[in-house]
């Protein structure tokens, strides 16, 4: 048995009472803290599989999404702290650790026997941005011109415009003359009997 003080900065609450967490999320957040703190104070609290299966169906909600539930149980709470300390983590410090990590074991993969994953892992390291074997890419030329030089193109393109002969057509007022009249391709039933 840990006997707890109360000090400057932890003072003995007025209500005695049991507290109830407000919501899921603080009971789970109460289980652990208090496992934690035993730790630090030197307990030890043991658990088996029976209580890590409790703690995830707990820290997921399995049993009654939207109430607010708590662990009484402190194997249990020592279980919850155990896998929210094991998945709840930074993975990678920057993006550049992340690629060295996902590069580093696309080529374990790439040499794995499985000639489908090797496949895969390879065409994956093919499209990294490093390798760039797999991208298609699109390239734009711009040529650089002063102001002058496009002021010059423009006005002889405008003198070749202005100074090219131009033939005027007669506007056909009747095509009917011009053309003769229109002959129906196919009779009608009605006109050939």
């Amino acid at each position: 048995m840990i006997e707890i003080q109360p000090t400057a900065e932890h003072k003995l609450p007025f209500d005695l009472s049991d507290e109830q967490p407000a919501t899921h999320k603080d009971g789970i957040a109460i289980a652990i803290n208090t496992a934690n703190l035993i730790e630090e104070l030197g307990g030890s609290i043991d658990f088996d599989d029976a209580d890590l299966h409790k703690a995830a169906e707990l820290i997921n909600g399995v049993d009654k999404p939207n109430s607010p539930r708590h662990v009484t149980v402190s194997s249990q709470a020592k279980a919850t702290a155990v896998l929210v300390r094991e998945f709840d983590f930074q993975a990678f410090v920057d993006v550049q650790q992340a690629r060295n990590y996902i590069t580093s074991k696309l080529v374990a993969i790439s040499d794995c026997g499985d000639t489908k994953l090797e496949l895969k892992a390879l065409e994956l390291l093919g499209k990294h941005s490093d390798v760039g074997l797999f991208t298609e890419r699109s390239e734009i030329t711009v040529h650089h011109t002063t102001s002058q030089s496009l002021e010059n193109s423009i006005k002889e393109r405008i003198k070749r415009l202005m100074n090219t002969e131009v033939i005027d057509i007669t506007p056909i007022d009747d095509l009917d003359a011009q053309l003769g009249p229109v002959e129906p391709v196919f009779s009608s039933p009605a006109t050939a009997a």
